[in-house]
């Protein structure tokens, strides 16, 4: 019995962390930590998460209680792909009470829903579509698409060889910066601003600054003002890594 309540503990952490690095809000993922440790049969849940840790206690009837700490270690995304597939989990472990066992494997299954191909398509079309709202012409979105595939592909292997977001944002802005100025003096027709417009729109962590917000409006002071420096220092290194790639290369645009 004992190790079953560790495994299931682990596999609560397990989808708390997953909805932390998907870029759910902090009383989301205490609020379903909560309502999955009451169906398994808790007395009493305490739940705290943080940007960085999440704790959980389960004090149970027998007057057993255990708890454990996972260090997040990644800012993580917005993928609501995944943080929707987590969502949907925790509902049916609260309406079915199935098995530990049953809660690790769907959760298993649950990490097959991202699609790398949807990703790509819906990072073209995005790119390609604010360069031209914002007053570009239909080239512009064009080239703004092909870097956007680059921009897709260094978000998916920078963290093996850079898990630290800040240095890797400043990378991909910079060597997109580097790119887009470079084509724009090749063919001078091209609106280098425009361009980088939509694919920055790629890059701002406009979703984690929004929660950044909510949180401290609903009390989770730490989490949110964490959450707004880390949202400000990400934008400061995108608006520096297009800057310096403009200063090398494009001169004013």
């Amino acid at each position: 019995m004992g190790d079953q309540r560790k495994e299931f503990i682990g596999a609560v952490l397990d989808i708390a962390e997953g909805m932390m690095v998907s870029g759910a809000e902090i009383d989301r993922i205490e609020g379903t930590v909560t309502r999955m440790g009451e169906a398994f049969g808790a007395k009493r849940v305490n739940s705290f998460a943080i940007t960085s840790s999440i704790v959980v206690t389960l004090e149970m009837p027998d007057g057993e209680t255990l708890t454990q700490t996972r260090r997040i270690v990644s800012s993580g995304t917005t993928d609501f792909t995944r943080l929707e597939a987590l969502n949907r989990l925790s509902r049916e472990y609260c309406e079915q009470h199935f098995s530990v066992e049953e809660l690790k494997k769907r959760l298993d299954d649950s990490k097959r829903v991202f699609s790398n191909l949807k990703y790509y398509i819906g990072s073209v079309l995005a790119a390609a579509a604010f360069a031209v709202f914002f007053g570009g012409t239909v080239y512009d979105g064009l080239v703004a698409g092909v870097f956007a595939v680059f921009i897709c592909a260094f978000s998916l292997v920078a963290p093996k060889f850079c898990p630290n977001s800040i240095i890797s944002k400043f990378l991909c802005s910079f060597i997109v910066g580097l790119g887009i100025c470079a084509v724009c003096r090749l063919v001078p027709n091209l609106n280098a601003d425009m361009i980088m417009i939509g694919d920055i729109m790629l890059l701002i962590p406009g979703i984690a600054l929004t929660n950044s917000i909510r949180n401290l409006l609903v009390g989770d002071t730490v989490s949110g003002l964490t959450r707004f420096t880390e949202s400000l220092v990400l934008a400061g290194a995108l608006a520096g890594g297009f800057m310096l790639s403009i200063v090398l290369l494009g001169g004013s645009i």
